[in-house]
């Protein structure tokens, strides 16, 4: 019998359902996030909410999920990275049943925290289990383009299925949804995901929090990220320049310099600082947080200019996205890999960041009366450059990483995607608004004030991926072709 004809080993179908397990999850948390924006009118209409507090179904979830992502990536490694993705998915289950039965506003904010927090534990640790499941470079690669696709995907189709779900059913669904999503995941998580071995810094360091769960550090790092992102969140109902947002950026910026000066002195750091040693981690952080705050322009203000602009309803801006999550998919799953695996990382990262910026630059300049063919479709097209950059700049942020710190990085590296996501919903949509206010005061109609703020928030979006493409061209080194790189990447044992 030919080899490629062999069935497959039992421990090579237990690291693909293992993938499969993580994909689910993820899918699960991406879903949730995008179906949310779809149903705030039903939400607001039916729970009373104003319309300052309706932001914080959106603003409850991102500050507990991106404030605990780097806490959560490490106890990780410290108490078990399977451990904590069993435990924030059910979280995050549970807190989806109680979202969906909320009757007061008050009780659906709790929720979407509880949500915030559940999904901060298990997304901080995937990245750092699917590394050390998939030691070779090709499959590694294969293994991260299903997880970027996933992720990417399912922010389309949650557009689709929250317009479905709420026009059909109720707003409720959109929460009811996602259990028997976690249940499965938790049901196919016991037996797939590989067993716990926690990690220590040293060896002679005790397993569990003892071995380097810094307390002190846990508490500037979150009061930090928790201060700064509720600070973003709440930019446009402040103002940038008002004393209490120029304030809370102040207490932010010193409780993180507090953070990082304890990781430098302390015995057992919750995040040791060699991570940022390696140029890789680092700059591909960067240019995920510049890229993220671009491409949120993309995912958001697209979907308002096609509602508001074009007069789309819920389900046809979904299905006017959908192509985009096709392509994407398509080069995740059958070009990316094999483009790494040829040219490098770092080169597949610098093309997708040039498609990119052709997508951002033709919304800059999008008609009032817009065809879809002609000048929508191109620019779901080009998104496929998406496809590209995720999956290289996941690689690379994990590729620094040594096994113990593993879900450490993974946790950073969500870290960074958050806080650039929240960056730019409070920058472009502000500069959006400030905009179509300013054209709106001069007499323009309200399509084409609205199209003139969305072409701001597209031309800054597109400055940010030159400016991420800088940093990557820069910064990254040329990363070698496959065989190569299974002299630079020892294998990680799980």
């Amino acid at each position: 019998m030919r080899p490629s004809l062999r069935p497959a080993s039992p421990r090579l179908t237990s690291r693909w359902t293992a993938l499969g397990v993580l994909a689910t999850a993820l899918l699960m948390t991406v879903l949730d996030g995008s179906i949310v924006t779809v149903a705030m009118p039903a939400i607001q209409a039916d729970l009373g909410f104003t319309p300052t507090g309706l932001s914080w179904v959106v603003n409850a979830y991102l500050i507990a999920f991106g404030a605990l992502l780097l806490l959560a990536g490490r106890l990780g490694d410290l108490l078990g990275r399977k451990r904590m993705f069993l435990a924030g998915t059910g979280v995050f289950t549970a807190a989806s049943l109680l979202a969906g039965v909320a009757a007061s506003p008050a009780v659906l904010i709790a929720a979407r925290f509880l949500q915030g927090v559940g999904s901060a534990m298990a997304s901080a640790v995937s990245l750092g289990i699917l590394v050390t499941l998939f030691t070779e470079p090709r499959e590694r690669a294969k293994a991260i383009a299903v997880f970027s696709f996933t992720g990417a995907a399912g922010a389309s189709i949650g557009q689709v299925a929250g317009g479905l779900l709420t026009d059909a059913l109720s707003w409720n669904w959109i929460f009811f949804i996602n259990l028997p999503i976690g249940l499965a995941a938790l049901l196919l998580a016991l037996p797939a995901l590989p067993a716990d071995r926690p990690a220590a810094d040293r060896p002679a360091a005790p397993a569990g929090p003892r071995g380097g769960a810094d307390a002190l550090g846990a508490l500037l790092v979150t009061s930090g990220l928790t201060t700064g992102i509720y600070t973003v969140v709440t930019l446009g109902e402040h103002g940038a320049a008002s004393a209490r947002t120029l304030g809370l950026g102040v207490l932010a910026l010193v409780l993180l310099a507090g953070f990082l000066v304890r990781q430098a002195t302390a015995a057992t750091p919750l995040m040791p600082l060699r991570i940022l040693r390696s140029r890789a981690v680092a700059a591909a952080n960067l240019v995920q947080m510049l890229m993220v705050a671009a491409l949120f322009s993309f995912q958001i203000l697209v979907a308002l200019y096609l509602q508001k602009v074009l007069g789309y309803g819920a389900a046809e801006t979904g299905l006017a996205m959908l192509p985009a999550a096709v392509v994407i998919g398509v080069v995740s799953l059958g070009l990316s890999a094999r483009l790494i695996a040829r040219f490098g990382e770092r080169n597949v990262l610098l093309t997708g960041l040039v498609l990119l910026t052709g997508v951002l630059g033709l919304l800059a300049r999008v008609p009032v009366r817009a065809s879809y063919a002609v000048d929508l479709l191109p620019v779901m097209l080009l998104a496929a450059g998406f496809g590209l950059a995720l999956p290289a700049l996941t690689g690379l942020a994990m590729s620094g990483a040594r096994e113990a710190d593993a879900g450490l990085a993974s946790g950073l590296f969500n870290t960074t995607q958050q806080i650039g996501m929240a960056l730019g919903v409070a920058v472009l949509s502000t500069l959006a608004a400030h905009r179509t206010a300013s054209l709106t005061a001069a007499g323009r109609p309200a399509p084409e004030a609205l199209t003139g703020g969305y072409h701001l928030a597209f031309a800054v979006g597109a400055g940010l991926l030159v400016a991420a493409f800088a940093v990557a061209l820069v910064l990254l080194r040329r990363t070698p072709r496959e065989p190569a790189a299974r002299t630079r990447r020892a294998p990680v044992t799980v």
